[in-house]
């Protein structure tokens, strides 16, 4: 969550209070308008209250328009009913719940049947606020299976893990929360995540893991997990190093098992220690939920799970939070019923096509270059054509939001501090009529863009960051 601070100077704000919220008797209705940022010195009445906080909202984006978050925007009502009837139902008391608990256990068995843990009844696993807390819970495990192998050396030794430079900002957190050293592979040239032997040649006897991503953030990409994974045994064999692999499939996880079926990324490689995936986002759910998966019990050291019973039984837990509601989970487990694996084929073919088709249709107006094609993802990453120099992706990016539109610009890491892109995320709900309408409201822009004297956006950081 974003840190906020005080209110400062905006202490002394008010909300204007429109007569009509005063339902019956318009004048009756008005009160003294409220504060800010402090609490107000007696109640609202509850019509009143609802309007100025709706009110309010209406100053935020359209979700369904943004093409920057890769988090659901849309559930069919009947998801939304059942969320409702559970948002009350507190996920950490398994025993007061007992059948949403039994539908997290389903949830867990369906993930490992799909990422083909050899054992799925050995495989463990549970659910999380998303794919963030699942990365530091696999982070977790992976540095306290390396502390007791390496006890006679640890804590003076200082474990490392390796990963590429593209990897979701959950991964640096990890890192500095827990102490553990960042070896990150830069990119270079055309490639935009992590190299397998780069990755290899990283490790050392300190290396708690290396992290791969199925489906980077950056540009839609599958990393080559199999490679990843073939370099790390040469490395066995060299050196006796045994270093577990971490997929951070946060997006991949819930796309790859549907479209991509021969490509081998998951438990079928024995050196795949975990995987997590993210349920708020291809999985299909409205946030929060994610998933973290272990191949069994001796990849994740007991430990780390604790027991407790003071709320009526005796439940394992892993986990960062604490009380959280139960509805997303309710709300994975229904649209695991509702689609089936031809359902998820299906919506998730569709997105794909969605991309595909966008961004073929975009490297035709001839301004842009495409990265990628929205061929793995349903995510593709652009620039402008080397011959455009009277805007950047920045103006498009600050154009394009004055049509409701929210497509993130920004800049890659090292080595290309070069390359500044737009990135368009395809969620299941943006069709092709949408598709169709973004494409008329970019080429309509272009002409006007083409004629600026240059790039005119001066603030690059504020024209639109770059959100995971």
């Amino acid at each position: 969550m974003a840190l906020h601070r005080g209110s400062g100077r905006h202490e002394a704000r008010t909300v204007s209070v429109n007569p009509f919220f005063g339902a019956a008797d318009p004048l009756g209705g008005m009160t003294e308008a409220p504060p800010t940022h402090r609490l107000p010195d007696g109640p609202l009445p509850p019509s009143t209250a609802y309007q100025l906080v709706h009110d309010e909202l209406m100053l935020d984006g359209n979700s369904r328009l943004n093409l920057a978050t890769f988090v659901t925007t849309w559930m069919e009502p009947q998801a939304g009913v059942l969320m409702a009837e559970c948002r009350d139902k507190n996920m950490i008391d398994k025993d007061e719940y007992p059948r949403t608990a039994e539908l997290e256990r389903r949830c867990v068995a369906i993930l490992a049947d799909l990422w083909h843990a050899p054992d799925p009844s050995a495989a463990v696993g549970c659910s999380t606020t998303g794919s963030s807390e699942a990365c530091m819970l696999a982070g977790m495990a992976l540095k306290r299976r390396w502390t007791k192998a390496n006890a006679g050396r640890y804590p003076g030794a200082r474990p490392n893990l390796v990963m590429g430079i593209n990897v979701q900002v959950c991964w640096e957190k990890f890192c500095d929360f827990w102490e553990v050293e960042a070896r990150q592979v830069p990119m270079e040239g055309e490639r935009f995540h992590l190299d397998p032997e780069a990755a290899a040649g990283l490790c050392d006897e300190n290396t708690i893991g290396v992290v791969a991503v199925l489906g980077s953030t950056f540009d839609g990409s599958y990393e080559p997990v199999a490679g990843l994974c073939a370099a790390l045994d040469a490395l066995q064999e060299r050196t006796g190093l045994d270093i577990p692999v971490h997929v951070d499939a946060a997006s991949g996880g819930m796309v790859a098992p549907f479209l991509d079926e021969d490509l081998v990324w998951d438990f079928r490689l024995p050196r795949v220690a975990s995987v997590n995936t993210s349920g708020h986002k291809y999985g299909l759910v409205y946030p929060g939920v994610g998933w973290a998966l272990w191949r069994d019990g001796a990849a994740l050291p007991e430990e780390l799970v604790f027991r407790v019973d003071y709320l009526g039984g005796n439940m394992p837990t892993f986990a960062l939070n604490f009380s959280r509601p139960g509805a997303q989970v309710v709300a994975q487990y229904y649209t695991f019923l509702r689609l089936g694996r031809e359902g998820y084929r299906a919506v998730q073919g569709a997105t794909r096509d969605v991309a595909t088709s966008l961004a073929r249709r975009i490297a035709d107006l001839g301004d842009f270059r495409l990265l990628t094609h929205g061929d793995q993802l349903p995510v593709f990453a652009l620039t402008t054509a080397e011959d455009v120099t009277s805007y950047d992706v920045f103006d498009v990016s600050r154009r394009l939001r004055e049509s409701g539109w929210l497509v993130p610009a920004y800049t890659f890491p090292a080595h290309r501090e070069d390359l500044s892109v737009l990135r368009v995320v395809c969620r299941n709900g943006f069709s092709h009529d949408l598709a169709e309408l973004f494409l008329a409201d970019l080429t309509r822009l272009l002409p006007e863009l083409r004629r600026q004297p240059r790039p005119l956006t001066r603030d690059k950081a504020a024209a639109t960051g770059f959100h995971h």
